[in-house]
């Protein structure tokens, strides 16, 4: 009788065994593959590319989450003052401004896979790297549960301190993205667009939420989604980021995926806008050529200089390449089935951030409380890389436009999220200008939104 008992056990020691080996060889490949090009070189218009450098274990180079001390703050360029808006949230993901200077922040995380889903493929090998990633996830402050509700911070006085810190909604579907238009305020959940009712002033919502329209849900390998409105907000653009790294979960679980997508704001009816972005993150107008702009996280996995993430603009109707290719036609031979026509049709984005950065927030720029050096541009909020040698990332950045495009390299407006030994105080990831013009940043790892002013 004992024989049957023995062997689950049996398995399951080779398996943990297998996935404890995988683990020290995921160390130490984050030891050993390492970027070769200067940051530099992989910013701007022209990035250099590398060519790709797959090894058979991913570089892992994980910044430990270990946050904030209760009066240590992020460190903010020359010319500029950083104060804590709010600490003490849990992860939050994403900031918006209402209309009377209230802060809205998405407390947020990824939800739960459905039952008998599987990330990455099949077999015993994918089983023990998805155990594994989601360790060394865990390590980077990703492995929390998500909080599923709305908070809103209130600065009456305008001293960069929220005098009130309330619950404004709750039992939401890992919410990210926010936007008003008129008197109802639109949420893009993990899994749908929805909407609610408000009124200006209002601290809380108590209504439930309508339902605008579906969205690609599922194993959500990418799960934040964003939303934006056109100027006259007859028409919301969301984001859906990819379900896998390059389609290795099968191109039926990219349907709608990797995309931008353009709703009715009064029937729901939508349409893709743009493909092939791998996972687009922050949107927003460009001021002077009203153009729609985004912040995209390329793909893992072919070295610490492949692929630089990149701010694009995004032309209706447009592919940018995913998973195909990257760079325009730059074909990516690990993925299956090719798809030379694709890559063909692949427009090159506007200009690299630099490999593996990740960034999530972006808003542009107006004047306001910040100096006039950062009077004309997008402020991007670089979550921080997990899979590069060195790290990059792990700051908010400035990028210059003139005439409606980039006209320099990032310029730093706030560091210092990473100790002198490399743990993660914090990370930042939304980004958005208060009423007043300030830069306000969702720290997720930090818990805090933290408010970026012109030095006194």
């Amino acid at each position: 009788m004992k024989a049957p008992q023995q062997a689950p056990t049996r398995v399951a020691s080779a398996w943990q065994a297998g996935a404890s080996a995988l683990a020290v060889a995921l160390l130490v490949a984050g030891c050993g593959e390492a970027a070769k090009l200067a940051p530099e070189l992989t910013t701007g218009p022209r990035p250099q590319l590398a060519p790709p450098n797959k090894t058979l274990i991913p570089t892992v180079n994980v910044a430990p989450a270990v946050g904030w001390t209760d009066t240590a703050t992020p460190t903010p360029a020359e010319g500029l003052q950083v104060t804590a808006l709010a600490r003490g949230l849990d992860h939050p993901r994403w900031v918006y401004t209402l209309p009377n200077g209230d802060i809205l922040v998405a407390e947020s995380n990824k939800p739960p896979k459905p039952g008998g889903s599987s990330d990455g493929g099949s077999g015993l090998f994918a089983k023990v790297r998805n155990w594994v990633m989601g360790k060394v996830m865990g390590r980077a402050g990703a492995g929390v549960p998500s909080a599923n509700r709305i908070t809103l911070l209130r600065d009456a006085n305008g001293d960069g301190l929220a005098e009130v810190k309330q619950v404004f909604m709750t039992n939401l579907m890992s919410p990210y993205g926010m936007v008003l238009v008129g008197n109802e305020l639109f949420i893009a959940n993990a899994d749908a667009l929805v909407k609610v009712p408000y009124t200006e002033g209002q601290t809380s919502i108590s209504a439930n939420p309508t339902l605008v329209t579906q969205l690609p849900a599922g194993i959500n390998h990418h799960w934040t989604k964003n939303v934006i409105a056109s100027e006259d907000g007859s028409k919301l653009y969301v984001t859906v980021g990819s379900n896998s790294n390059i389609g290795e979960n099968g191109l039926a679980a990219e349907e709608g995926r990797a995309a931008i997508w353009e709703v009715d704001t009064k029937t729901g009816e939508k349409r893709l806008y743009a493909s092939g972005l791998r996972n687009p993150n922050g949107m927003g107008w460009e001021p002077e050529s009203k153009a729609l702009w985004t912040v995209v996280n390329e793909r893992d996995e072919i070295g610490s200089d492949l692929v630089p993430d990149y701010l694009t603009s995004v032309k209706d109707g447009a592919f940018y390449g995913w998973p195909w290719s990257y760079y325009g036609g730059i074909v990516d031979a690990r993925v299956t089935p090719q798809n030379p026509e694709m890559a063909a049709k692949a427009i090159a984005p506007d200009y690299a951030l630099g490999s593996h950065v990740a960034p999530l927030g972006m808003a542009f720029s107006r004047a306001g409380l910040m100096p006039e050096q950062y009077a004309s541009g997008a402020f991007i909020g670089e979550h921080g890389s997990w899979n590069r040698k060195p790290k990059s990332g792990y700051k908010v950045v400035f990028v210059p436009f003139i005439g409606g495009k980039p006209s320099g390299p990032p310029v730093d407006v706030l560091t210092g999220f990473l100790t002198a030994d490399e743990k993660a105080q914090g990370r930042p990831v939304g980004v958005a200008l208060d009423k007043g013009g300030a830069l306000i940043v969702a720290d997720d790892v930090g818990n805090a939104v933290w408010r970026v002013t012109k030095a006194k």
